[in-house]
């Protein structure tokens, strides 16, 4: 099925019949024109038959939109939500959850070949399937919500249009856990009353939900500025009822640099359950927004540098002494010592550094905890067993691999969330020494092309 037989009138421009193929790392369906070109086509699916319409083409490659679904795809699907091709945050909800996960695995293996420079064949055997999510709506533990004005200088929360800066008002998110589904429009109500005439210095909002828990935070992120506190916690507690408030004041833009945090009611965090161990997270500090699929990552990890999980204990790793770079609020790290490993774990964001050694203490656990940069502090760290790195989607920067061969670890985990940043360190891996073992792809992100990597490697 789809949600409608698409089909735009634009004489001007060339049209062409196709059956698509595959999905790019992206939003589009690739297909191939009758002159030899690949195009990429917006809101296609693989085995769709279209018409095409023609936008843009290059000497190498086209771009086209979809004139006409002629044969629909048997995986494309009717999406649920009623902000489908409109809010930009779930590009592949058209595709059935089962093509979902196969294109996933077909990307990694075409990020290995492509820029790694692997044997196909090498690359189908190397990776796993992709571990799919137990959930394929309703897993998102945490909304973020941008915040502007409509004509009438009306505060509207909403999500950012994919590719784009324009904002989409939205009432509710079906990624989003059950319980905070809706709490766009409760959010965006009792917002508007607190502004009135004044402005709050609001450009974002969080909300982090945790079904484990039961606990539910807001935060406020602001502009330094007056800020009417009390009347902010009386109407927030009465139209959510969430556990904890904060604001968290900082610079707007995408670095958010955050100057304070100012808890207004409640604890101040936010926990959740993982694995068999509880973390405390601070508004600043990144969490995976897929509690069920971050248990996979960590159950992976563990087992590619050799332990085990025996429900939800892990075991194994004894004696090792392992590094964790970018170790955030110690999401592998405190696993690693759970395991009996000696972990020294370097993270740079302030706000992780507390809530890393907060999460150490609440799980029993001895981390060495260093607060600086993971390619600075490399170096220091002496003669690791194993070396665990999980930088952000840029990948590792330029001398970071060369500088890890140098502390000569027997095995190294790389997790990534981004397959050409990471096929593009594998090749530099290969070059100073280390041989890529295993590939174990987890979906984290249903509905989006999104897809995040654990992979080993072993020093030769």
């Amino acid at each position: 099925m789809t949600q409608s037989l698409i089909e735009h009138e634009a004489p001007d421009k060339p049209r062409e019949t196709i059956t698509l193929e595959r999905m790019s790392y992206g939003r589009d369906a690739i297909g191939r024109l009758a002159n030899g070109k690949t195009v990429f086509v917006e809101d296609g699916v693989p085995e769709d038959r279209v018409e095409l319409e023609i936008t843009n083409e290059k000497a190498s490659f086209a771009r086209a939109r979809i004139a006409q679904i002629i044969e629909p795809s048997p995986d494309r699907v009717l999406s649920p939500c009623i902000y489908a091709g409109v809010c930009g945050g779930c590009s592949w909800q058209n595709l059935s959850y089962d093509l979902q996960l196969r294109a996933k695995r077909e990307n990694v293996i075409a990020a290995l070949t492509r820029t790694a420079h692997f044997d196909k064949e090498v690359a189908q055997l190397i990776v796993a399937p992709v571990i799919g999510s137990p959930d394929e709506w309703g897993y998102r533990n945490k909304l973020e919500l941008g915040v502007t004005q409509d004509s009438h200088a009306k505060l509207l929360l909403g999500m950012y249009g994919d590719a784009s800066h324009d904002l989409v008002p939205i009432a509710s998110c079906k990624l989003a856990h059950k319980k905070i589904q809706n709490t766009p429009k409760s959010l965006q109500g009792a917002l508007r009353f607190l502004q009135g005439t004044q402005d709050l210095g609001l450009f974002r909002v969080g909300v982090r939900h945790s079904n484990r828990t039961g606990e539910c935070e807001v935060a406020l992120w602001t502009r330094p500025g007056a800020f009417p506190r009390a009347a902010v916690v009386k109407t927030l507690s009465s139209a959510l009822g969430c556990s904890s408030i904060v604001r968290v004041i900082a610079e707007e833009g995408k670095a958010r640099k955050v100057k304070h945090v100012e808890c207004l009611a409640g604890k101040g965090f936010w926990t959740e359950k993982m694995a068999g161990a509880r973390f405390a997270i601070s508004a600043p500090s990144f969490f995976q927004v897929n509690t069920a699929q971050a248990e996979q990552l960590v159950r992976s990890a563990v087992n590619a540098l050799g332990g085990t999980f025996e429900g939800e204990t892990p075991r194994g790793l004894s004696g090792m002494l392992i590094g964790d770079l970018y170790a955030g609020a110690g999401t592998f790290s405190v696993q690693l010592a759970r395991a009996g490993a000696d972990v020294i774990a370097v993270e740079s964001a302030g706000s992780s550094v507390r809530d890393m050694r907060r999460n150490a203490d609440i799980n029993n656990v001895d981390i060495e905890v260093i607060g600086g940069d993971a390619a600075r502090e490399l170096p220091e760290l002496g003669g690791l067993d194993a070396l665990i790195v999980d930088p952000p989607r840029a990948g590792l920067a330029d001398g970071v691999v060369e500088s890890i061969a140098a502390a000569h670890p027997q095995k190294v985990v790389y997790v990534s969330c981004d397959p050409q940043t990471w096929a593009r360190d594998v090749a530099r891996f290969e070059h100073e020494g280390y041989r890529l073992t295993s590939v174990q792809p987890v979906d984290l992100f249903p509905q989006t092309y999104h897809v995040e990597v654990v992979s080993a490697f072993e020093r030769i």
